[in-house]
């Protein structure tokens, strides 16, 4: 049985303790592998490590930063199908959709390679006689990364590229269903010529966490997780005195106007709904149909939704692989009963599916469930799984007040043909992050992701300008150099700029 263990100042790591946990193949139900469970021991250790690297990497030139990031950019390209099989065969998503995800946290690599451009500060001459101010961001030091299972390099690669290229050294607590993307980058890290300890990685569970959470050596936290989590990690963070990232969980609606092409909305509605089998937190959860747009949305989504194709995402045609684990596949199944229960109806039931060869593998089908109600369990929750809910409404205006309704705030898309529809649905959602006839709508690395409400805890949004400026800390420097034999007169005073 393979065993994946911690990486810590530049090469792997048993730890200290003994605890292990399972790592499955989703497709087959299998246990593959065991990863090991750190400890605050371990965490320590990696602190210890990241805390001497970041005395000479804080103190490394730019561009000699920047250089490591083009070749890690370009190992990643390199190994892009390796790291898409280890995604694919601990997480289950299709190889394609894994390839996507590299592509897209590769994105801010490529960002921080132009980190020059965005790190230059600003000089004001003269502001007051014989008297300059300029300005500089300087890294904070040791950071850590809590990332969720369902984007095991992605969300990753949204954190330490730009805390590393900024001056820090980082600490990665993976999530252990699928932990062996993040070992994988780590190696690419070091062939890039990275220096040992300025990126760890520490597995582990709730003791790894609140280790991180708590230790005096770490400057600041960024998490991607659930709200209730995110919450806790805000809290305590924030109690040990650190900046704190904390994004949490959505509930997207995708909203359909009478005049949209109901074709193009309903398929691309299906790719959000079960893209990923629902494991995003971007995913589409919701279609909220617009008075007569419903009927016939309804009937083109059912078709779509059928025509699925599920299987094990090593296999070709494959749309739709298995859920990450047993657990969850249980509890979106029971998800799509309890609606049933509370007066939605089931258009396609996705419970009960077996893949030929695959009987052991976490699959469910797509589902779709119709005349659904804000006060039912299946909208309410985030169910994390391949179930689309439809609610109907009778003007636009509706829609908007039930998105705002809802206690998330992460994503949302509006598909029409209305320019005045649109401008009224952007200005008046309040929503973090808009698609206009765009069902995903996750921002380019250059931009900050991150929602509203109970969807981002705190006011730090990821990766973009917001990432930079998170991760650094301002100085303003005042200057005065006098003529050696000037004498400036010194006032009592308070100072001006006169």
């Amino acid at each position: 049985m393979k065993t994946i263990q911690h990486w810590i100042n530049g090469s792997p790591a048993d730890g200290t303790g003994a605890r292990t946990a399972p790592v499955f193949d989703p497709a087959t139900g299998r246990e593959q592998a065991r990863v090991v469970l750190g400890s605050a021991a371990e965490v320590d250790a990696a602190v210890t490590a990241a805390a001497k690297a970041f005395e000479t990497w804080s103190e490394t030139s730019l561009s000699q930063r920047t250089q490591v990031m083009f070749a890690f950019r370009q190992l990643l390209v390199e190994h892009e199908e390796e790291l898409g099989r280890i995604i694919c065969a601990e997480h289950g998503k299709t190889i394609d959709d894994a390839r996507g995800e590299i592509t897209r946290g590769r994105e801010v690599v490529e960002f921080v390679c132009g980190l020059g451009d965005v790190l230059k500060g600003a000089f004001s001459d003269q502001v007051s006689r014989g008297v300059d101010v300029h300005n500089f961001r300087q890294p904070l030091g040791v950071v850590a990364g809590i990332t969720p299972f369902n984007f095991p390099a992605m969300v990753p690669l949204w954190m330490h590229p730009m805390a590393i290229a900024t001056g820090n050294t980082f600490i990665l607590k993976p999530s252990e269903r699928d932990p062996s993307a993040a070992v994988f980058v780590a190696e690419l890290y070091k062939r890039a010529g990275l220096p040992d300890g300025v990126f760890n990685i520490v597995h582990g569970g709730k003791e790894a966490v609140d280790a991180l959470l708590t230790h005096s050596g770490i400057e600041a936290v960024s998490f991607v997780g659930s709200t209730p989590i995110a919450k806790y990690v805000h809290e305590t963070a924030t109690a040990h005195g650190k900046r704190v990232q904390a994004l949490g969980g959505a509930k997207n609606h995708a909203v359909v106007l009478p005049d949209a092409d109901l074709e193009f909305a309903a398929n691309h509605i299906t790719a959000g709904a079960y893209g990923s089998a629902g494991e995003r937190c971007m995913a589409v959860s919701v279609a909220v149909a617009v008075g007569d747009a419903a009927d016939g949305l309804v009937e083109i989504l059912e078709r779509k939704a059928r025509e699925v194709k599920v299987g094990p995402g090593d296999a070709p045609g494959t749309e739709m692989g298995p859920l990450v684990t047993k657990a969850a596949q249980e509890r979106v199944e029971n998800a799509v009963g309890a609606a049933a229960g509370q007066g939605a109806t089931v258009i396609v039931d996705g419970r009960g599916l077996k893949v030929d060869g695959h009987e052991d593998g976490f699959f469910t089908g797509p589902s779709l469930l119709d005349h659904v109600t804000a006060e039912m369990d299946a909208y309410k929750e985030e169910l994390f799984g391949p179930v689309l809910a439809v609610v109907r409404v009778d003007t636009l205006d509706e829609a908007i007040a039930l998105i705002n309704a809802n206690p998330y705030g992460n994503g949302t898309a509006l598909f029409t043909d209305s320019g005045e529809a649109a401008r009224r649905f952007q200005r008046n959602v309040e929503i973090g992050m808009i698609g206009v006839n765009v069902p995903v709508p996750v921002p380019m690395s250059y931009y900050s992701f991150g929602g509203w409400k109970d969807s981002l805890i705190g006011d730090s949004a990821i990766h973009g300008p917001e990432g930079i400026r998170f991760y650094t800390r301002p100085k303003v420097v005042t200057t005065r150099w006098p003529k050696p034999a000037q004498q400036v007169a010194a006032g009592f005073d308070f100072p001006t700029s006169s």
